[in-house]
């Protein structure tokens, strides 16, 4: 069992009672009651699961949280729950994360490096954490080209608000860098987790794709794929390599896998890691696994995919994927984490009408207001709770303008009937827009982006002229990815190996001057020769001493 800052395991019919303890990162799982102490340390994972063969550490912690008053905060790629007070504590998860906090010198250095304006996200701290985004603005004020990669997990019909912003703030950074992007649909995920036909999670890949693609991606730097239908040798061979970096234990550490958990489950996350390293998409950034660099935009709950890939990355010879990340979108009722599909009353769907808009907000969007109007002028409303003053804060774009809309609640002058028009008059001109765009995306325009051509390398990098271009209603077009169909353009990555050259290479290489790392390394492998030929010496010398002969030390030649 293991909370925000302690793997915890409480052996069968102990009731909760601690037996074994170990400190960790790794926040995933559920938490045990107030009930619970601490024995022992231990060194790791594998100790803690070695005594527990027969038991997983779900069932070994059935514990019912859900009236735990004193229950700490929870937050899975699958399961985001608040703290005692129904809240998300994002210092303490930038914390026991390990990230970063986006201050206000990275913001101005993406200002200056794009020469635009921050987005609203970033400049209002929604998407508030990152880890090495600072080295990705390094590396682009040196010249250095990278790929931007999110996802989607296609589980339901329509998109609701809370969907949409990881896509809104990619496109920003997309047209801001002007840096190719690939959007990962994950029909497969939703298989294994949910009671979802496959046929069914594919069909919803191309209806969500259908609202991505209404966000305004223009399809010549833009790939969409399912992974059912993309999977190829490339990102076959990537997911193994992660796969073989990654022990049962740590996936069980990191992601709460449970005896219970399906085998596909337990081997999906290599499967969301791969899109990190560029030699998975040979169609549109060629075969070198360190050709591009990646930056991920999502919200926090994903961290734990992404540490896991960090980690394997410098194994398996790629670049440390970036990460930027948001706070969860309050739902409508309140916060309490993420807004749920399964609850409509707790979103605002892309599909919505102007009149369920207004509906909603006026009936379910929790008030920071006060009991009666009287006692909101005298005290003012709570900015802290106010739904509505949330989400203007996440799509008013006027920041004068929502200054003075918390101002005048704050104080009481407006009140919260007020404010939910001020959201409703901000949100159904722009979720009619987004309605409008949809309309336009035909399946031929979905095949478009879907499809695995090979691009020009150097085009997707930088402006672009004119508008896209127009699909061809009717044509066969690839949806798999192949290790034959490269960029143009593109790096290859091909071996050096010593092993996969000819004789005729192999003499051409030698010619070549060395590299400071090549260098390094003969000197390290030199001082160790050195070491063993000294001890070698040290021998002869005594052996000699006693008398039993033996010559003269051995010697070895300059470098």
């Amino acid at each position: 069992h293991q909370s925000p800052s302690r793997v915890v395991v409480c052996a069968p019919g102990t009731h909760g009672r601690v037996v074994a303890r170990r400190d960790r990162y790794t926040p995933y799982a559920r938490h045990v009651t107030s009930r619970t102490r601490r024995v022992r340390e231990m060194s790791a994972v594998d100790e803690v699961t070695a005594g527990l063969t027969t038991a997983s550490l779900h069932e070994a912690a059935d514990i019912d949280t859900k009236n735990n008053t004193g229950a700490e905060q929870i937050v899975t790629p699958w399961d985001v729950a608040g703290g005692a007070d129904g809240t998300i504590d994002y210092a303490k998860l930038v914390n026991e994360f390990g990230c970063q906090v986006i201050d206000e010198v990275l913001i101005a250095r993406i200002e200056k490096v794009t020469g635009m304006k921050a987005h609203p996200f970033l400049r209002r701290g929604m998407f508030f954490a990152h880890r090495e985004l600072d080295q990705i603005v390094t590396a682009y004020e040196n010249g250095e080209k990278f790929y931007l990669y999110t996802g989607r997990g296609p589980s339901s019909e329509s998109l609701h608000l809370g969907h949409l912003i990881p896509f809104h703030f990619t496109k920003w950074l997309q047209d801001a860098f002007k840096v190719p992007l690939v959007v990962q649909l994950t029909d497969d995920e939703k298989f294994l987790w949910k009671d979802l036909k496959l046929e069914d999670a594919r069909r919803l890949s191309r209806e969500n794709a259908k609202d991505i693609i209404a966000c305004g991606f223009d399809v010549r730097r833009t790939f969409i794929f399912s992974d059912v239908n993309y999977m190829c040798t490339p990102f076959y061979v990537n997911m193994l390599k992660i796969a073989k970096c990654v022990t049962f234990n740590q996936a069980r550490g990191i992601f709460g896998f449970a005896g219970e958990s399906n085998i596909g489950q337990i081997g999906f996350p290599p499967t969301q890691a791969a899109p990190a390293f560029p030699d998975c998409f040979p169609h549109l950034f060629g075969t070198d696994k360190k050709s591009l660099r990646c930056l991920i935009p999502c919200a926090i709950d994903q961290d734990p995919y992404f540490r896991m890939t960090r980690d394997a990355a410098p194994r398996i010879g790629g670049h440390k994927p970036a990460l930027v990340e948001s706070r969860f979108f309050p739902a409508l009722k309140g916060e309490s984490g993420k807004m749920s599909a399964s609850d409509p009353s707790s979103a605002i769907y892309v599909t919505d009408t102007p009149k369920q808009i207004k509906d909603k907000i006026n009936k379910y969007a929790f008030s920071g207001g006060r009991e009666t109007l009287e006692e909101h002028r005298k005290k003012g409303g709570d900015l802290d709770v106010d739904i509505p003053w949330k989400w203007l804060n996440f799509f008013m774009e006027d920041d004068q303008a929502l200054a003075s809309i918390g101002s005048a609640f704050a104080s009481g002058t407006m009140s919260s009937g007020e404010i939910k028009k001020e959201l409703i008059d901000c949100l159904s001109p722009m979720i009619a827009a987004h309605q409008s765009a949809r309309s336009l995306v035909s399946e031929a325009i979905v095949d478009q982006f879907f499809s695995t051509a090979p691009r020009d390398f150097q085009s997707m990098f930088g402006a672009l002229e004119g508008p896209p271009p127009t699909p061809t209603e009717g044509a066969e077009v690839s949806f798999q990815g192949s290790e034959k169909r490269v960029a143009f353009g593109a790096p290859t990555g091909e071996e050096t190996s010593d092993q996969n050259k000819s004789d005729e290479e192999i003499k051409v290489d030698a010619d070549a001057p060395l590299s400071k790392n090549a260098l390094k390394k003969i000197q390290k492998e030199r001082e160790i020769l050195e070491k063993k030929l000294a001890k070698a010496a040290e021998k002869a010398v005594a052996k000699a001493a006693a008398g039993g002969g033996g010559g003269p030390p051995p010697v070895f030649p300059p470098l």
